[in-house]
């Protein structure tokens, strides 16, 4: 299957993904819904998250440039010194938007 690169083509296509990531999220909702969240629910729930975030993390430590894997560590060394997320993922935007600007 093929969409055009019309601006209707591009409006279905639009379409398409918005009704299958609603489809996606509402049936993660209603299947959650109808499991008991326990203590072993919970700790599945929390370690899905962790490997996640390795799991996107891990490919731009390996493959990335030199300016993803300092703002890797910068953003690794901001959030075990201050202990707010939003200020460590700042802190690693600047540092390979500034790596990005000085060392083309």
């Amino acid at each position: 299957m093929s969409l055009s690169t019309s601006p209707g083509g591009a409006l279905l296509a639009i379409l398409i993904m918005a009704l299958v990531t609603y489809l996606t999220r509402s049936g993660g909702v209603l299947v959650m819904s109808r499991i008991p969240i326990g203590p072993r629910v919970e700790r599945f729930i929390n370690a899905m998250s962790g490997s996640v975030l390795v799991a996107v993390i891990t490919p731009m430590a390996v493959a990335g440039d030199w300016g993803a894997r300092l703002a890797l560590l910068v953003t690794l060394m901001v959030m075990l010194a201050t202990r707010k997320p939003l200020f460590a993922i700042g802190a690693g935007i600047l540092c390979a938007a500034l790596w990005r600007f000085l060392i083309p």
